[in-house]
């Protein structure tokens, strides 16, 4: 594995740089991009940031968040890809990387030196904290636009520091963005009171599908409930942490119907079950606290075997549902 020295001497070393993450991208993806771009450029360098899969609706007002492209790629008015938190260039969803020297910047835990560069902390609490490590020795000073989106990246990626990965660092971190000129206040709003109709609609399906058993939660949505909500597929991000939020529930699974008679599953922990560990048993991968990957269907299928492993990491942690007082012992919410 390769230190940030090396990601920075890589960077410099080469003038045109494109920049992106993870499709489907989440908070750390779009804010860690938009971020890198921008001390790029102040690096005297030339950066385009890209999401293949486009910025979802609750980040489009972070700064540079318009200027991001789709993709196709033309790699050829590129001399480098500097990759955000994503663990193969195939999951970037962008065609035309193919060829380009990559750097791999991530957080997450498992096997990712898939570049010709990987950094790799996975102790740091979002991508984002790492991109501003890599500012620090470049010797960029960050300006308020970047801190807006570092601050957003951090504030997503610890689930509103609720995530055990949360600790004094991370709160360092955050205070130096305010001091750089990030608005906290403003920054949660446009995240957390930004959402459209169709999620609302899509999150009161969900919760109708609400299911609980001792310390593990589950919920569901088909196609059809997307539909019938006029929901897209960036308002599926979130649903699991209301699950999570039940007195006594230390891990949640979402499952969202995919094309293919497929589930794209999404699990949530509050500590106690590592779910990076589980996502990594379905080829998936992600955080401790936070990660997901697709299954085949049918659900009752691909909801047994998540209930399964999920049931595995709780007894490995000697937890259990008859280690728990009365009131959480095993029920159905309907």
């Amino acid at each position: 594995m390769n230190t940030l020295e090396d990601v920075l001497n890589a960077l410099r070393s080469r003038r045109r740089w494109l920049v992106t993450s993870h499709g489907r991208p989440d908070g750390d993806a779009v804010g860690s991009v938009l971020g890198s771009v921008q001390i790029l450029r102040a690096m005297g360098k030339e950066a385009e940031g890209y999401l293949g899969d486009g910025v979802p609706v609750i980040y489009r007002g972070l700064p540079g968040a318009s200027e991001l492209g789709l993709g196709p790629v033309d790699a050829s008015r590129f001399d480098g890809a500097l990759i955000l938190e994503c663990d193969s260039v195939e999951r970037t969803h962008l065609q035309g990387l193919n060829g380009l020297f990559t750097i791999n910047i991530d957080h997450h835990q498992g096997p990712s030196a898939y570049a010709n560069i990987n950094y790799v902390v996975s102790t740091a609490a979002a991508a984002a904290e790492l991109v501003y490590h890599l500012a620090q020795l470049a010797g960029v000073a960050i300006t308020p636009e970047m801190a807006t989106c570092l601050y957003a990246a951090v504030l997503t990626d610890t689930g509103s520091f609720c995530y055990s990965g949360t600790g004094a660092e991370t709160f360092d971190f955050a205070r130096e963005m305010v001091l750089a000129g990030a608005n906290p206040a403003a920054i949660a709003q446009q995240v957390y009171f930004s959402h459209s109709v169709g999620k609302m609609r899509l999150l009161g399906r969900a919760l109708s599908n609400l299911h609980a058993e001792g310390p593990l939660s589950w919920l569901h949505v088909s196609d059809a409930d997307m539909r019938a909500a006029g929901a897209q597929d960036q308002d599926c991000e979130g649903i699991a942490n209301w699950a999570l939020g039940i007195n006594g529930i230390e891990a949640t699974a979402f499952f969202r119907e995919i094309p293919g008679a497929r589930y794209r599953v999404s699990l949530r922990s509050k500590g106690k079950i590592d779910v990076a560990a589980i996502a990594q048993i379905f080829g998936g991968g992600g955080h401790s606290c936070a990660s997901g990957f697709p299954i085949d269907g049918p659900f009752i299928y691909a909801r047994d075997q998540v209930l399964t492993q999920l049931r595995r990491g709780l007894q490995s942690r000697a937890v259990s549902a008859s280690g728990f007082p009365a009131e959480q012992q095993p029920f159905i919410v309907r």
